[in-house]
């Protein structure tokens, strides 16, 4: 077990790399794989060769009568076109699928799990150029390989990694209320908790069965006493840490679920319901 080094945050030595909403809800999107990310990379290599070709002779033909300075300005500039604005283009329209992904089933998303922006997709483009046309593409097969997310080069450099969306995504699950705590949990204070801090007691809660006993009691009690910062008054005496963590975190769930229900119906009073939805 790591301390918290006088940070005060000592969760953090305990978060993974879930993706959390604005909820401190941990969803684990499901990675894609080395393999399948190389056989969409090469179905989309493929598809950019045969649009290279095809622009060479376009060029040829437009420069027939022009200088080699001309044809050769005229060359590079396609080439980048067809090789960074082209894949940029295609991802951003998309929301982060290329043609193999497409066939693929799979996605580029951001770090956070939400949907790439034009941005995300020039630097994975422009990275991509280099890692993969003129390396040959080894360097994105180690680094994927060696990333935790299955990264290459651009999508560390974007801040984004590739999900399939041929499995259901993963939620951790939440926990529930223990009916002794009830009663304090309802008329508690309980403030909202940082993102991370609720991502790690959730997690804790999920896999605590698997954790040596030693472990999981230091783990628990030591997450109990930052969780109770944000809690007035103090559970009653006697209750083990796990059951403290899990009746704040279901009641702060329950509170978020009421004040985001509550903001959607103003919302639909004020505003009215989304034509296009």
């Amino acid at each position: 077990m790591e301390s918290s080094g006088g940070t005060g945050q000592p969760y953090r030595a305990y978060a993974s790399e879930d993706v959390v909403t604005g909820e401190g809800v941990a969803v684990e999107l499901p990675v894609a794989g080395t393999m399948v990310r190389a056989v969409s990379g090469l179905i989309d290599v493929v598809v950019e060769v045969v649009l290279l070709v095809g622009v060479a002779f376009g060029v040829g033909w437009l420069t027939a009568q022009t200088s080699d300075a001309v044809a050769t300005a005229v060359g590079l500039v396609a080439t980048v076109l067809v090789l960074v604005a082209f894949p940029a283009t295609v991802e951003t329209l998309t929301r982060g699928r290329t043609l193999g992904k497409l066939a693929l089933g799979l996605r580029v998303v951001r770090d956070d799990g939400g949907p790439i922006t034009v941005r995300h997709a020039i630097t994975r483009a422009l990275v991509g150029f280099v890692e993969i046309w003129l390396l040959s593409g080894i360097p994105p097969l180690v680094s994927s390989v060696v990333n935790a997310r299955g990264k290459r080069l651009g999508d560390l450099a974007a801040g984004t990694y590739v999900v399939t969306q041929r499995s259901r995504m993963r939620l951790l699950p939440p926990p529930q209320m223990p009916l002794p705590l009830a009663a304090w949990a309802v008329s508690a204070d309980v403030a909202a908790l940082p993102a991370g801090l609720t991502v790690t007691v959730r997690q804790f809660l999920a896999r605590a069965a698997s954790l040596a006993p030693g472990s999981r009691d230091a783990i628990g009690r030591e997450l109990a006493t930052e969780v109770l910062r944000f809690v007035a008054p103090a559970p009653p005496a006697g209750f083990h840490p796990e059951y403290v963590l899990a009746a704040v975190i279901a009641e702060r769930r329950r509170r978020d679920t009421e004040r985001l229900a509550r903001e959607d119906a103003l919302r639909r009073r004020v505003v009215g319901a989304d034509p296009l939805a």
